[in-house]
Order: C-alpha cells, then sequence, then structure tokens
C-alpha cells in the first residue's frame, strides 16, 4: 500500500511527536453516528499506544471513488474535532484527506465549516502532498508559522 509510507515519511520529517494509527476502531458519539474505523490517523502524541490528540484523518476511496469517500471524511473529523474538544484538546482546525494512494484530495475542518480543496494532487507530486500533510500536522501549535 502506497498510503502508509507516505504517512510515515510525514512522521519522520516532524519535528514533534506523531503517532499514526491505522484501522483504528474510532468511537466518539455513536448517537450521532460518529463512530467506526478510520482508515488512518495522525496523532499530536508521544505513545503509539492510543490516539490522544487527532490532528489529520486520511481515508482510503473505495474503488477510486474520491469523491464518494468525502462524507465519511467529514464525518471522521467531526468525530476528531468533537473528541478534541470532550479530551480539552485546544485544537482549531481538524485536517482530512480522501485518497486513492494515486491521487489526493485535502479538506479542512474550522469550526463548523468544512472547506476541500479543489485541487486533486497526484503521486507524481509527492513532495507537495508531503508538504501539505506535513504543515496539517504542524496546524496550530505554538510557535508554528503556519498560516491554515
Amino acid at each position: 500500500m502506497i498510503i502508509t509510507p507516505i504517512l510515515l515519511e510525514v512522521r519522520r520529517r516532524a519535528n514533534y511527536p506523531i503517532s499514526l494509527f491505522s484501522g483504528t476502531d474510532f468511537n466518539v458519539d455513536a448517537e450521532n453516528g460518529l463512530n467506526g474505523y478510520c482508515d488512518f490517523i495522525l496523532s499530536r502524541s508521544k505513545e503509539q499506544l492510543t490516539i490522544n490528540v487527532p490532528v489529520v484523518v486520511i481515508i482510503e476511496a473505495k474503488n477510486e471513488n474520491i469523491k464518494g469517500a468525502l462524507g465519511q471524511c467529514a464525518a471522521a473529523m467531526l468525530a476528531a474535532q468533537l473528541f478534541n474538544q470532550q479530551e480539552g484538546n485546544e485544537i482549531r482546525k481538524i485536517y482530512g484527506a480522501v485518497t486513492t494512494g494515486d491521487i489526493w484530495k485535502f479538506l479542512k475542518l474550522e469550526e463548523n465549516d468544512i472547506f476541500i480543496d479543489l485541487n486533486n494532487y497526484y503521486i507524481k507530486e509527492i513532495d507537495k502532498i508531503l508538504g501539505i500533510l506535513s504543515q496539517n500536522v504542524q496546524g496550530d501549535i505554538p510557535g508554528s508559522s503556519s498560516t491554515n
């Protein structure tokens, strides 16, 4: 799978602790449908045992259908936002990506608004994909220069 090595590279490049979770049960609010397995989660935490501060959610598009996976990604991002609120994590933005492995589309959740980057990013633009993911993970870290 091409997605995992990309996410491991983002983790390797980070100047702070990042945990990568794959196929993790992420049940935040079952009553509102914010539960289920998440393909990948990048979390700002030192330990790899539990999700502490989810900041990026990555959904693998089934049957190469990126558009069809946008809703799933948005729901997972809402779950991450709610999780952070419940845990007292001061994370203002949650990021998401839907990918086939070859094509990537990025999303951002800020307060109650979800923004979808209209561009598709192709694996041949790996440096751009790594840059976007790295900036997403950095997000609102105090002292960071991120403007997302």
